[in-house]
């Protein structure tokens, strides 16, 4: 791994920079949390002051999470996609009847599952559409001939299926009651839900989240703060480039900072960019630039330093340098089995490529398990997870040094 650019080396580039953008990124060196004025100042940069934030942003990840940057290999479980909301810039939600509409069943779970776990992957990503049993009466008999009166309850067996099978579930369902998630939690090493976005502009007519209820950001704010107060690690995140403008990424980045800073749970931010898709309302709508998309990612680092920051690879597939530069540490679930559902045009990085694209910018890939390290403490893992959790770690060794071992293999000159 090449060294990490001493602090001296990288405030030289600070020369010619306006004095609110020098201010900010010396006051960020200096190991102080920028201010949300700050952040606010350093997000809309111009493309010329732009590399001094990601100097600064690679230092603080060098400094804090140092040249490893790690993927979780998952499987993606789509337990349902049927949902209450409709989002403007959604093709993963559909209606009951429709030709795409799908519920996996027990027996699916538990095929996906085991071949997962012959194939490496330890993470099983249990996703669906928010609340659909709210929606739909048709959803609502097939819970019940399944033995459930609710998604949750459903979801729940799912896990311990992939438990069962020898994974590790994290469970992103959309919102959940308080009660619903102590429920999962002996059953997950971690939930998920996107906040997305801070503003309540968007939920009206004309907007990402109109006709969404459950993307009303209150509601989420307020789950993300029970999972809290129950010790649940959690991974989080925000969309860019679905109408909101660079303050309310700011802002959205302030409530998450705020939330870590009560409970103590964030595990991980994701830095996701809006892809738009040719069937939906919002097919028009113009993608963030990847510097946008960079610049997020380097203000998310100095407002919070020690935070994992991710970035999806399969949305980015030609940024992949430039987000590293940007201080991300983390390039999420990668799966050599199932699609990206949410996404199923982008696919899946191969590991071997994203290697050695990591390491050619001086870093090392590593694999990961879908609860952080700094995690995996009695505070955060129930009970019930420790054996299991105990054996992946084990797992994860072995294919971390097989991954090493595979990165800095000498080159062939035959």
């Amino acid at each position: 791994m090449q060294p990490s650019p001493d602090k001296d080396i990288v405030a030289g580039r600070f020369g010619n920079l306006r004095t609110p953008t020098a201010e900010a990124l010396s006051s960020a060196l200096e190991g102080g949390r920028i201010s949300e004025d700050q952040a606010r100042h350093l997000i809309d940069l111009s493309r010329d002051e732009l590399p001094a934030l990601l100097a600064v942003a690679g230092f603080l990840r060098d400094q804090h999470k140092g040249r490893i940057v790690t993927y979780s290999p998952k499987a993606f479980f789509p337990v349902t996609n049927l949902c209450l909301d409709r989002c403007s810039y959604c093709t993963f939600r559909q209606d009951p009847g429709s030709p795409g509409a799908r519920t996996m069943l027990p027996g699916d779970i538990r095929s996906v599952a085991t071949q997962a776990a012959r194939l490496g992957c330890i993470e099983a990503l249990m996703c669906l559409g928010d609340r659909p049993e709210r929606a739909f009466r048709s959803y609502r008999d097939t819970l019940a001939h399944l033995g459930h009166a609710s998604t949750a309850s459903y979801v729940a067996q799912c896990c311990e299926i992939a438990l069962d099978e020898g994974m590790l579930p994290h469970t992103n369902a959309g919102l959940l009651s308080r009660e619903e998630m102590a429920a999962l939690r002996p059953l997950n090493v971690s939930l998920g839900l996107m906040l997305e976005s801070t503003s309540t502009r968007l939920l009206e007519r004309g907007g990402a989240h109109f006709n969404a209820p459950d993307k009303d950001p209150r509601l989420r704010i307020r789950m993300m703060r029970q999972a809290g107060e129950l010790s649940i690690p959690f991974t989080t995140g925000i969309l860019l480039g679905i109408g909101e403008n660079s303050a309310e990424r700011v802002a959205s980045l302030r409530v998450i900072a705020e939330l870590d800073d009560d409970g103590g749970h964030i595990q991980e931010i994701i830095v996701q960019n809006f892809r738009a898709k040719a069937s939906t309302r919002m097919a028009a709508q113009p993608e963030p630039e990847s510097y946008e998309v960079a610049a997020a990612v380097a203000v998310a680092r100095l407002m919070m330093p020690t935070m994992n920051l991710q970035v999806p690879p399969n949305l980015n597939p030609y940024d992949l340098k430039l987000f590293l530069a940007a201080g991300i540490n983390d390039w999420g679930g990668i799966s050599p089995l199932t699609l990206d559902f949410v996404n199923p045009e982008a696919p899946w990085p191969q590991i071997e490529s994203l290697a050695a694209t990591c390491t050619a910018e001086g870093f090392d890939l590593r694999p990961r398990l879908p609860v952080y390290e700094e995690y995996c403490v009695d505070e955060f893992v129930d009970a019930a997870l420790r054996t299991p959790i105990g054996v992946h770690r084990r797992r994860i060794d072995d294919l971390s040094r097989q991954t090493q071992s595979a990165q800095h293999q000498p080159e062939s000159h035959e």
